[in-house]
């Protein structure tokens, strides 16, 4: 049985104080019955690695290298990840895509990566407001799972899958639960075609969740949980979110 998993993307925010008080409450509050991980950023994995010590609530980190090491200035690989304790790295996110051209390729790339370095890659898909309305949002999101599962083959199993509609993404609005999760079931059989055990892959939901469309979103089959945006900012939020994916 996939176990929930709420993760939240912190993306290019914090600061020492605003972080030290995020997380204590977080870990005072001990969530449990579910998983939770908190991805932040690079500057910030030593402060968080000490303040999660022994709590429940795993690390991540928002993004790594597709290569292992070398003359790659600015760059962080999933070994420096993983010795700074995470146990988790976003990649893909819709902001890599299209700020940085990553593309499919790269992505899996990545994923491979950081499978290698013992951590589990979030790999994000998604698609724009403009295909959604073409009806391509299968199409755009097969050749992003299509590369995943052809570079990892039977590994891919090991990754967690994140829906994020880039029409969604800290505008407010979201997805409604049926649309996403005919996404959702359209994904796990895509994998499942090609090959790969999609009953085991957990696929989180992500795209302005709130604490109030969360229990409807994760009570659904095929969606196990959110990737968190601007909510995970705020320690009641983010509690009541993880609350909600305790309850399914």
């Amino acid at each position: 049985m996939r176990r929930q998993l709420v993760a939240g993307n912190w993306k290019m925010h914090g600061s020492l104080e605003a972080n030290s008080s995020l997380l204590q409450a977080l870990v005072a509050a001990a969530p449990a019955a579910c998983d939770v991980a908190v991805c932040v950023p690079f500057p910030y994995l030593a402060q968080a690695q000490q303040l999660l010590a022994g709590s429940s609530i795993a690390l991540g980190a928002q993004d790594c290298s597709m290569h292992e090491q070398g003359a790659f200035t600015g760059e962080v690989s999933a070994g420096m990840l993983r010795e700074f304790g995470c146990g988790y790295v976003i990649v893909g996110h819709s902001e890599r895509r299209s700020l940085h051209g990553e593309g499919d390729a790269a992505v899996a790339a990545k994923a491979e990566r950081a499978l290698a370095a013992g951590l589990i890659p979030i790999v994000c898909v998604g698609e724009t407001l403009q295909q959604r309305e073409q009806e391509q949002t299968e199409a755009v999101i097969g050749l992003q799972l299509d590369a995943v599962a052809h570079l990892l083959g039977r590994h891919a199993a090991r990754i967690v899958l994140a829906y994020e509609p880039v029409w969604a993404i800290g505008t407010g609005r979201s997805a409604s639960a049926a649309q996403a999760q005919q996404v959702h079931a359209f994904m796990r059989a895509r994998l499942g075609h090609r090959g790969v055990d999609a009953g085991s892959v957990p696929m989180l939901y992500g795209g302005s969740v709130k604490p109030d469309n969360a229990r409807e979103l994760f009570a659904q089959p095929d969606i196990d949980g959110g990737l968190i945006g601007g909510a995970s900012l705020k320690a009641a939020d983010f509690l009541g979110i993880v609350d909600a994916a305790r309850s399914h």
